[in-house]
């Protein structure tokens, strides 16, 4: 009887609970428990050469969206409505953030030229084979209300690939160079995709002619330099505030918070100034590694390191469960109910047309990029080529926070042209990151030939001051550049290479002359130096 009666009045309080004004606590409560959920599966299944924590999250949260479907008699399937501003303003930024934050510089920089040609050009590429396909297929379809506008939204929507599910997939230790290119295209081209949303979004497409362009180009060259010129002196301050005041003294507490609030306000001040905070903040992670994380106490630097890490962590696993739950979103189902085959074929020709608009520029940019490697290993083969094709395939939270932002209004869809927009880019971000994202690691084994076990396991602690050894943008030795020159002495493409190694030459003597001695860094402070986040290879 007791038993009974307490049952009985567990059920009433959670009734009661749903049907007051505590249902956002009921909503919270249960999304923090699957989160839980994701990460004890995931763990479970780190070993496996299939699944990952993002794929885990996604099919997780369908899993739920399902039950809360079945238990609500059909009429709800998520306890969290999608959110352009919950997405962009606070689960984005830990992610970008620590990214820039534990990069392997040395091998970012490298690659600066094929990244800036893979994401900015090749995005171009995409969008304009995107949009055009869109508009010559869909016109002889019975989807009548979309206009140029939609055409070219749809063009920058399916350009822009998931940064996220590239951190979950590609393993920088394993494949440095791949993670470097997948990756930081996948910043430039998350960029440069909401830079084009958001210029047609608010350009009258009638008055489009030669000078419209030219003035889409330069406002896309003023906002990558001031982003990242932002992101820059955000981390440049932060490592000057912390240097010179020595919070450490007295509290590592204000060391670490000074660092977090620094690297969110530079995120929000570029998103107050309309620029891309997406860049911004991924480049105050890397000054702030280069500089800041040198300043503060060794204690700091641990904390630091986790936290980051920590909250990119839970802010992922997040991600991908919000993404899987909306995904039933029943509302957006029904308008699309009476032609479920319409929106079936129009998700398929969304697939068809991102994979050939990547394709359309990955190969021939490869090409170009290959002109100017002289070595054999410094250049993107075929297989290599297939690979970046493939990593970059999957699309994610960015397209269906500019696909709501651009078919709903308030998070709901109007009209059934717009129902089946989201309902395929709902379509398309499911089908590319379970199915693409479960053959990259298999891919990846049979064209590159990796090891056996992708996972390497790495100390969560550093070990001794012996291992912080190497700084930022590091070149090859003048001794080996000179052997090099002297063994191709008539190779163009060798005086192609000569610049990038001297502007790090100059770049390293530059910074230890004025750089550091003003802003920090490593050997600057009396506190024993010590690496960046990760693994000292990183600089």
């Amino acid at each position: 009887m007791g038993i009974d009666f307490g049952v009985g009045a567990l059920l009433s309080k959670t009734k009661l609970l749903t049907t007051l004004n505590h249902g956002p606590v009921v909503s919270i409560n249960i999304f923090v428990a699957v989160i839980c959920a994701c990460i004890v599966i995931g763990h479970l299944l780190e070993e496996n050469r299939w699944m990952n924590e993002s794929i885990t999250a996604l099919l997780m949260g369908i899993c739920t969206g399902v039950v809360i479907l079945l238990t609500s008699g059909g009429k709800n399937s998520h306890i969290l409505v999608f959110s352009e501003d919950l997405f962009f303003i606070y689960l984005l930024p830990p992610i970008i953030f620590n990214a820039g934050f534990k990069v392997k510089k040395k091998q970012f920089f490298r690659n600066f030229t094929t990244i800036m040609l893979f994401g900015a050009l090749g995005t171009l590429i995409s969008f304009i084979t995107i949009s055009l396909g869109a508009i010559g297929i869909f016109k002889t379809m019975n989807i009548r209300t979309l206009e140029i506008g939609d055409y070219l939204a749809i063009g920058a929507i399916f350009s822009a690939t998931d940064s996220v599910c590239t951190l979950q997939v590609l393993n920088q230790d394993e494949t440095p160079f791949l993670y470097s290119v997948v990756f930081g295209e996948g910043i430039v081209n998350d960029a440069t995709s909401i830079v084009l949303f958001n210029a047609f979004r608010k350009l009258k497409l009638s008055d489009i002619n030669s000078a419209v362009v030219l003035q889409l180009f330069g406002n896309f060259l003023y906002l990558f330099i001031s982003s990242t010129v932002l992101g820059v002196v955000a981390g440049l301050l932060s490592a000057y505030i912390i240097k010179k005041l020595c919070f450490g003294r007295h509290s590592t507490d204000r060391e670490v918070a000074i660092m977090i609030l620094m690297a969110y306000l530079s995120y929000m001040l570029a998103e107050f100034y309309d620029l891309s905070a997406i860049l911004t903040v991924f480049f105050c992670g890397i000054v702030m590694s280069h500089y800041t994380w040198h300043n503060v106490t060794e204690s700091s630097r641990v904390t630091t390191k986790h936290a980051f890490a920590t909250l990119s962590f839970i802010s992922e696993i997040f991600i991908f469960l919000y993404v899987g739950m909306d995904a039933l979103d029943i509302e957006k189902w029904r308008l699309v109910r009476e032609s479920p085959g319409t929106s079936i074929q129009v998700s398929s020709i969304f697939l068809g047309l991102l994979m050939i608009g990547r394709a359309a520029f990955v190969f021939p940019l490869s090409f170009l990029s290959n002109l100017t490697k002289m070595s054999p290993d410094e250049k993107i083969d075929i297989n290599r080529q297939v690979t970046i094709w493939w990593a970059g395939l999957m699309r994610g939270a960015v397209s269906m926070a500019l696909a709501y932002n651009r078919f709903t209004r308030a998070g709901y869809s109007q009209c059934r042209e717009s129902a089946i927009m989201i309902t395929s880019t709902i379509t398309v971000v499911l089908f590319s990151t379970v199915v693409f994202g479960l053959m990259t690691k298999p891919l990846i084994r049979t064209l590159l030939h990796s090891p056996k076990h992708m996972n390497v396991k790495v100390s969560p602690e550093p070990l001794t001051p012996k291992s912080f050894t190497v700084s930022l943008l590091e070149q090859d030795s003048e001794t080996d550049l000179e052997s090099r020159l002297a063994s191709h002495p008539n190779s163009l493409r060798m005086l192609l290479r000569v610049p990038s190694h001297t502007v790090h030459h100059y770049w390293r003597k530059f910074d230890n002359a004025f750089m550091r001695p003003v802003f920090g860094g490593r050997g600057f402070m009396p506190i024993v130096p010590a690496s960046p986040p990760e693994q000292d290879e990183q600089q």
